[in-house]
């Protein structure tokens, strides 16, 4: 269940726990069948935390399914990201300065 999360973002365990009892595909990837129970959210959090917090298991396994989808062309090497969380600027592009420009603060108005 812990692929299917990091594979679609689901970043929480309880969301996690929610979508593979929704979601026959899920289901199915878990091999659970339509009876049988969702592990609970909390034995997640204590194999994350007591098996694999200074384990290398999961970069391994990472490192092998990513070694597999690179010659079928599912994965590449030409872009990532960091986080997917959008924030909304609040920037004004008439007062940018170009790289390696210095910035001299004025002080406040009163």
């Amino acid at each position: 269940m812990l692929v299917v999360g990091y594979c679609f973002g689901i970043r929480c365990d309880r969301h996690l726990c929610e979508e593979v009892q929704l979601n026959l595909a899920y289901r199915w990837f878990c091999k659970l069948d339509l009876e049988d129970r969702i592990p609970d959210r909390s034995r997640f959090s204590r194999s994350r935390h007591a098996r694999f917090h200074e384990s290398e298991t999961l970069r391994h396994v990472f490192e092998k399914v990513l070694q597999r989808c690179v010659p079928w062309g599912l994965a590449g090497g030409e872009g990532f990201t960091a986080d997917a969380s959008v924030i909304q600027a609040d920037v004004n592009r008439a007062r940018g300065t170009l790289a390696g420009q210095t910035i001299t603060p004025t002080p406040p108005t009163t």
